[in-house]
């Protein structure tokens, strides 16, 4: 049961993230670039760009159970800037959602991608 637990979370974090929220980005990107938040520095298009790479392609990534681990690295960083810093001093409201997605990642990288993964079965 535990294969299908995690299979559960990959498909539901994995696919929900880049087609729920990354998806979303990636099609205006030309229109935020200039006004995305830009918590490390680097400029809005960077960050903009950071973002969708870890929402739409390492979702994606999650999803198949392919590269798992690897691809929870961008996303947890992309869900801990979120959290912590763009949404630091909001109310927890503000930040609730990246938070509900960035417990799952943890989880996620800590037991790995489950027996229904590609990566199970390389």
């Amino acid at each position: 049961m535990t294969g299908f637990g995690v299979l559960l979370l990959r498909l539901l974090f994995g696919f929900g993230m880049a087609f729920g929220h990354g998806w979303g980005k990636l099609m205006s990107f030309s229109d935020k670039m200039d006004s995305f938040p830009d918590p490390l520095g680097i400029g809005s298009a960077a960050s903009l760009a950071g973002a969708v790479f870890a929402e739409v392609v390492c979702g994606i990534l999650v999803g198949l159970g392919l590269f798992t681990r690897l691809a929870l690295v961008p996303l947890i960083f992309t869900m801990a800037i979120a959290v912590f810093v763009v949404h630091g001093n909001d109310p927890f409201s503000g930040k609730e959602m990246a938070l509900l997605y960035l417990v799952p990642y943890v989880v996620l990288f800590l037991t790995g991608p489950g027996k229904y993964s590609i990566d199970h079965n390389i």
